[in-house]
């Protein structure tokens, strides 16, 4: 081996990095954490519903994971709580709604052109007798040229009760909202990274 080989390895190794972290920064399943209604219906909100009691949401979009929705909600709860002036928060409901839609799409060969031209046939087929045919109710013979896409839309919500002082006895229901911040803050996608 000489010795200009390992600088070029060395340096394509350090390529080949760069542009690995790269696409990892685009390729991200979460959505920046901010709030709702600043790009679309997902982000967070919350609504008072008491002086020390609220319901806290988080809504994910399509490329967002029910863990990161999850995680998201968690810290805004934790964030409200010290925002709030108090130490601890309970969660007293807790749900997450997922909402899944299947959207078709039909690929003619003769391309995207003609959005208005929807052809229909009829044909013979045993045991059936005669059956219809159009691209946007059933393809039997053009299959291949029918694409399903599934997206999920995932939305978690708590309704919590913050406090400060003695936290009650642990039993998975009461969180130190410092810790929470503390632990998850790091990892919250924040708008304009990466950017």
């Amino acid at each position: 081996m000489t010795r200009t080989s390992l600088p070029r390895r060395g340096l394509g190794a350090v390529f080949c990095a760069a542009a690995a972290l790269a696409l990892a920064g685009c390729a991200t399943d979460y959505a920046p954490y901010h709030p709702a209604g600043v790009h679309g219906s997902e982000g967070y909100s919350e609504v008072r519903l008491a002086p020390d009691r609220y319901r806290v949401t988080f809504s994910g979009d399509a490329f967002t994971s029910r863990d990161t929705v999850e995680g998201y909600l968690l810290f805004r709860s934790a964030e409200l709580t010290v925002q709030q002036g108090h130490e601890w928060f309970r969660v007293v409901d807790r749900e997450t709604e997922r909402e899944v839609v299947r959207e078709r799409t039909y690929d003619p060969w003769y391309g995207p052109d003609y959005p208005y031209w929807r052809p229909y046939w009829r044909y013979y087929g045993r045991p059936y007798g005669w059956q219809s045919w159009d691209p946007w109710i059933g393809d039997p013979f053009w299959s291949q040229r029918l694409d399903m896409r599934t997206v999920e839309h995932w939305e978690a919500s708590a309704e919590i009760v913050m406090s400060r002082g003695a936290r009650p006895a642990e039993n998975g229901r009461v969180f130190n909202a410092r810790e929470i911040i503390d632990r998850l803050g790091p990892t919250i996608r924040r708008p304009g990274y990466g950017a």
